[in-house]
């Protein structure tokens, strides 16, 4: 398998991505913050089902970080990426540096509402904003003509998707399922983090999250449920566990037709994110 094409400026990605299109090849892109592990990589698997030509982007992005973030602390694993992605599907990485995407007097941002409100955002009401500008920057730089994201970031792929349909990109959005442990954790440069006893917590998530998701009791009191549950078996805190409409991630009413479970709990100061359909 070929060596993927590495570049770091826009206009050497554009130049080989618009030669793979003069050559009619429908091109993906799998936009990343480095730090890969399986999830990434089966992203790229799944995407090579519809596009010829597939980048992988791998950018630490600094306006998803608020300021009490540590950006600087958030895994660069440049090599271990690299090596990764020789023996994948992968033909272009691109890996831009700060100063590429964000230029001295750069001053444009994004904002976005629909199913970019709550959740996430009562914690991180910067993180949509941020993550919009730079996918979207990643869309018109690559003129890709299709990407993918996990599910597991699924507020997330509602919020890509609801940009997408309001600014009409020429893009098609496809989600990736969502690729767990063996004990049903969800991948996740996150887990890196976890002490071998928070790790042991943390697989109670999937069973939690799957009793949330398979109540047939009224969605409030799954909720109330599920909370306490998480607190029981040993989470330190929890920003959510709910029950929501899986396309507006509005709270359920006798209108919805889709439901979605989502979780975020805590170990330490280690945030673990989830979800699954809900019955």
């Amino acid at each position: 398998m070929p060596e993927p094409f590495i570049h770091h400026g826009v206009d050497d990605m554009r130049e080989t991505v618009r030669g793979w299109q003069r050559d009619g090849l429908k091109v993906g892109i799998v936009p990343t913050m480095g730090a890969l592990h399986a999830g990434h990589l089966s992203l790229i698997e799944e995407i090579s089902k519809v596009a010829e030509r597939i980048i992988v982007s791998i950018f630490v992005n600094p306006t998803q970080f608020a300021a009490h973030e540590d950006l600087d602390k958030y895994p660069r694993t440049e090599d271990s990426d690299l090596e990764k992605l020789s023996v994948t599907k992968t033909d272009l990485v691109y890996m831009p540096t700060a100063r590429e995407m964000y230029p001295d007097g750069f001053e444009t941002s994004v904002s976005i509402g629909g199913p970019a409100a709550g959740l996430e955002s009562d914690e991180r009401p910067h993180f949509f904003g941020g993550v919009s500008l730079i996918v979207l920057k990643l869309f018109m730089q690559s003129l890709a003509n299709v990407a993918i994201f996990g599910e597991k970031d699924y507020q997330q792929l509602l919020v890509i998707r609801q940009m997408v349909r309001d600014l009409n990109l020429p893009i098609e959005v496809m989600a990736g399922p969502i690729i767990r442990e063996a004990d049903g954790l969800a991948m996740s440069s996150r887990n890196t983090y976890l002490s071998p006893e928070e790790r042991s917590i943390a697989g109670k998530l999937n069973i939690i999250m799957k009793e949330l998701a398979n109540s047939t009791q009224p969605h409030d009191i799954a909720e109330a449920k599920a909370q306490a549950a998480l607190l029981d078996a040993g989470f330190s805190s929890v920003d959510y566990a709910t029950i929501r409409d899986a396309d507006t991630l509005m709270p359920p009413n006798k209108e919805t037709i889709a439901r979605r479970a989502l979780i975020v709990a805590r170990l330490g100061t280690i945030r673990l994110l989830d979800n699954m359909e809900a019955i």
